[in-house]
């Protein structure tokens, strides 16, 4: 019975361990990380993923752009949509999912007044003239007269930032300062705004922030009904547009019996009445009914030049935003990684219609206890007896009755309870007494794959276990090589080109890079947007660091030279990258804070590596590396390619591009890179000159070569205003 107990004792720390996460007396990373993806599971099988009529989103898309032009569009082209979609197509309510913060000058108004007190003054045609045209260029005031009397909510957010702004001006308040003073409910809260102008705010119904929540891992699922700015507490974009709708509705909260917390908001309105329920934050759950365009999407052009027939908007609730990638109102959702932001409220506003909002009881951490108490005692007792077949009967029939209870509540009662922690106690303690003795022999084996596997390749992996004790994610300092692989033009190469394109593209590319990195032997450290950085010699030593890192910068090189075929054949771009490399001491380890860590690697060497790869673009080439990696790599041919100073650095740094093996290189290229050393060494000793001339000789071998012609500029440039006696030539760079 000795081991059944030990088993039992530790069944029952694990369901200690669950107890306290669920009674938040402490907070397991892993289990949150897990209650999040077990809820977006949720969302996806529950959803219908049908098409709602009842709103309908007005895009301002790139195909809008191309043809009116580019954001912000001038308020006469916005007064003139607002007036089609209410006298063309009758809509019921206009939301805006965009601010209008700053007045519109673009008519020439400003001007044209300006003249008229100074220039032309004295001129009546002139005054008469002017008089006549102004109210048909103050754009501000055609906007304004366009919402004026119509059921138009206007949209603004809020900011946190400690340097937070107040622009523009806010809306009265849903509730006035000292309402929820002893509520129990934890709001919001701000310190900033960035709302519409006065002139628009009063012209219009109403309007609502359109702040989500993020959570811990940059998803938005809620949205916060009701927020607090300075005491007084403003409603979102969502729910102002379904109050207007009900007829400007009455919003009042309501708390379950014996508690104080607002669980929910009714909404009482001549059209009818509603009940909204809302978590400890007074925000909402979106109801996401399916994946991006869940919803009828009509572009704004085509509505501003009537190509959209009458009854597909006639009667409906309207939301205007944007999908297009340079407005910048892409979010991480359940349902999508780059999901527009007006579709979450369209979300949300029919959740609310439709009464589909899911709700969180306040006494969902006791019964997630009480389901923790009950599942983890009856398995941790009785597992450490039962024979394996019987064990796994009694674990999978728990974990079924589990899941399919929490989502029977999902479906047919709208409630949400936690999940995440009863599903990984049932797998915990089936795991532990299934694997008792494999987990106490090769805990440590485990550990280290669990901690490097995601950084170093599976050889190195290998290579570790088989001596796991001198391996740790504890900072240390040694010689180690980083590398920094950058896109160039990678922003205007993102513009032209399609979301899940470029993601396609992407995908391929860093896939690819990633491939050569790992096969020689490089760890990989992160992707930083189009950007990559990996170091070589940690977790694991390596003698030949340097080299490594230089044979994974050439073959990153040929790697993007064979992308470039499919790359054409699918229509996409050929890419060309720069990669900076420098070997020094630094710091490695595991870095960051209790929200998110990463092996890593720092120090002045890294800072370097970074600016190098920034300075490639100058010299036309493809790497460029430090002094101390070239002295560590024997069997590679280097060109020097100058004496730099950077930003922070007081000692110039000699920089270098590898041009391949030297066993493999061609007598021509030899020959040339001898040619390029007398260069240097003319040029560094101010003999113009010769400079000169021997520099036109390597343009005419290689012609269209950066360096050589950077260089003959440099030497018309020193020939006119020689630089001073200390120079060197030394070039000085202050940019990062």
């Amino acid at each position: 019975m000795k081991k059944p107990l030990v088993r039992f004792i530790l069944g029952a720390l694990c369901v200690l361990l669950m107890l306290g996460h669920a009674g938040r007396l402490w907070q397991i990373p892993f289990v949150t990380a897990l209650e999040a993806y077990l809820y977006d599971v949720r969302v996806r099988l529950a959803m219908p993923d049908t098409v709602d009529q009842r709103v309908v989103i007005v895009n301002i898309d790139e195909r809008s752009l191309g043809e009116v032009g580019h954001w912000p569009w001038g308020r006469n082209v916005l007064a003139e949509l607002v007036n089609r979609l209410y006298e063309d197509y009758q809509v019921a309510v206009l939301g805006f999912d965009v601010v209008f913060a700053e007045p519109d000058e673009s008519s020439g108004l400003k001007v044209l007044e300006r003249v008229g007190q100074q220039q032309l003054k004295g001129e009546a045609g002139f005054q008469r003239t002017l008089a006549e045209l102004r109210h048909s260029l103050d754009y501000d005031q055609l906007f304004a007269d366009s919402l004026r009397g119509r059921p138009v909510v206007l949209g603004y957010y809020f900011s946190g930032a400690s340097s937070a702004q107040q622009a523009g001006a806010l809306p009265p308040p849903a509730f006035p300062a000292g309402s929820f003073a002893d509520s129990g409910t934890s709001f919001v809260s701000w310190d900033g705004f960035g709302a519409n102008l006065p002139l628009l705010q009063k012209a219009a119904a109403s309007a609502g922030h359109f702040n989500p929540v993020v959570d811990f891992d940059g998803s938005s699922r809620r949205i916060p009904l009701i927020v607090e700015f300075k005491g007084a507490y403003y409603e979102a974009l969502s729910l102002a547009v379904v109050r207007t709708l009900l007829g400007n509705a009455r919003l009042t909260p309501g708390s379950a019996a014996g508690q104080k917390r607002i669980a929910w908001f009714d909404l009482e309105g001549e059209r009818g009445s509603l009940r909204i329920p809302v978590d400890e934050n007074a925000a909402a759950l979106i109801p996401y009914r399916g994946y991006q365009r869940s919803f009828p999407y009509f572009s704004a052009v085509d509505i501003l030049k009537g190509r959209v027939a009458a009854e597909h908007l006639a009667g409906r609730i309207v939301l205007i935003g944007t999908t297009a990638p340079g407005l910048m109102d892409l979010r991480s959702t359940p349902v999508g990684g780059a999901y527009p932001g007006v579709e979450a409220h369209a979300n949300l506003i029919v959740g609310m219609l439709a009464g589909t909002i899911k709700e969180r009881p306040g006494d969902g951490p006791g019964l997630e206890a009480l389901q923790i108490v009950l599942l983890g005692g009856m398995l941790a007792a009785l597992l450490p007896l039962l024979s394996p077949r019987r064990a796994t009967a009694l674990a999978g029939g728990m974990l079924v009755a589990t899941l399919a209870i929490n989502l029977w509540l999902w479906t047919s009662v709208n409630l949400v309870l936690p999940l995440a922690a009863s599903v990984l106690l049932i797998v915990l303690l089936y795991g532990l007494n299934m694997s008792w003795g494999y987990f106490v022999e090769s805990r440590t084996k485990r550990q280290v794959t669990e901690l490097f596997g995601q950084y170093v390749p599976p050889e190195l992996v290998d290579e570790m276990v088989k001596d796991p004790e001198s391996y740790s994610m504890e900072g240390r300092n040694a010689e180690l090589t980083v590398l920094f692989a950058d896109i160039r033009g990678f922003t205007s190469l993102s513009e032209g080109m399609d979301p899940k394109e470029l993601t396609r593209l992407m995908n391929d590319y860093l896939g690819a890079m990633t491939d050569v990195i790992r096969a020689h032997r490089g760890t990989l450290d992160k992707y930083i947007g189009d950007a990559i950085m990996a170091f070589w010699g940690a977790p694991v030593g390596d003698a030949e660091n340097a080299r490594h890192a230089v044979l994974a910068a050439l073959g990153m090189q040929r790697a993007v030279k064979a992308l470039a075929a499919s790359f054409r054949a699918r229509g996409w771009p050929e890419l060309k990258i720069g990669i900076g490399i420098n070997t020094g001491m630094m710091t490695v380890g595991d870095m960051g804070s209790p929200v998110r860590k990463a092996y890593t690697v720092m120090g002045d060497p890294v800072n370097l590596a970074s600016r190098l790869e920034g300075i490639t673009k100058e010299y036309g080439v493809g790497i460029v590396v430090g002094e101390l990696t070239r002295v560590h790599v024997g069997d590679v041919t280097f060109r020097e390619l100058d004496l730099v100073k950077v930003k922070g650095k007081d000692e110039p740094v000699s920089i270098h591009e590898p041009l391949g093996l030297t066993a493999e290189l061609p007598a021509t290229v030899r020959d040339e890179l001898k040619l390029w050393q007398h260069v240097l060494h003319l040029y560094r000793a101010r003999d113009w000159d010769q400079s000169e001339r021997l520099l036109d000789d390597l343009a005419q071998r290689s012609p269209g070569c950066r360096l050589y012609s950077l260089y003959a500029e440099r030497v018309v440039a020193w020939r006119a205003n020689p630089p001073a006696e200390s120079w060197g030539g030394v070039t000085i760079y202050q940019t990062k």
